[in-house]
């Protein structure tokens, strides 16, 4: 099941709120806002995990998704503007 982090009533981000152990059952609720790489896209996170398994090599990464490099260093830098404004948002 895909953890949801939009409001669908109203498009903010949401916060966690409770969570569970699912061996023993414990529970830890309060108020606690999503890391910045949970507030990505599940595309965008997949695209995070496929640079960190390419050992950071852009060039790795396109010639994995047969894309030039270009793309992928546009696609990295439309990334890079979504974390800087991700952050942001916290401050």
């Amino acid at each position: 099941m895909k953890l949801p982090i939009v409001c669908p009533s109203c498009d903010h981000n949401l916060n966690v709120s409770q969570m569970k152990c699912p061996s023993c059952a414990t529970q830890v609720n309060g108020d606690y806002e999503l890391p910045v790489l949970l507030k990505l896209s599940r595309e965008d996170q997949e695209f995070v995990v496929n640079f960190l398994l390419s050992s950071g090599s852009i060039k790795e990464m396109a010639k994995q998704a047969e894309l030039s490099y270009p793309t992928m260093r546009n696609k990295m830098d439309d990334l890079i503007e979504k974390v800087k404004k991700l952050q942001n948002q916290k401050l």
